[in-house]
């Protein structure tokens, strides 16, 4: 097995994707991704500052503050439905 130079590798292209059989699911995904992290990934996040880092992260945390408050405010709407039926 050889290992080859180990201070300075050579990378070459990555793995492609494979192909699928729902290329409209394949593109939805794509297209969500894009709309949440439309920023390429920095290659130095250790000398963000902390406003910097929640700026690219901001459409991370868009989709987590939705994510909570459907998880709060689904069972509270689906109790009173529930229990206050009018």
């Amino acid at each position: 097995m050889e290992l080859g130079n180990i201070s300075q590798p050579l990378y070459g292209p990555g793995p492609e994707a494979p192909g699928s059989s729902t290329p409209g699911l394949v593109g939805m995904v794509h297209g969500f991704l894009r709309l949440v992290q439309p920023n390429a990934l920095p290659t130095v996040l250790c000398h963000l500052s902390f406003s910097q880092l929640l700026l690219y992260e901001l459409g991370f945390l868009v989709c987590i503050a939705i994510g909570l408050l459907f998880i709060i405010l689904m069972p509270l709407v689906g109790c009173c439905f529930c229990c206050c039926r009018c």
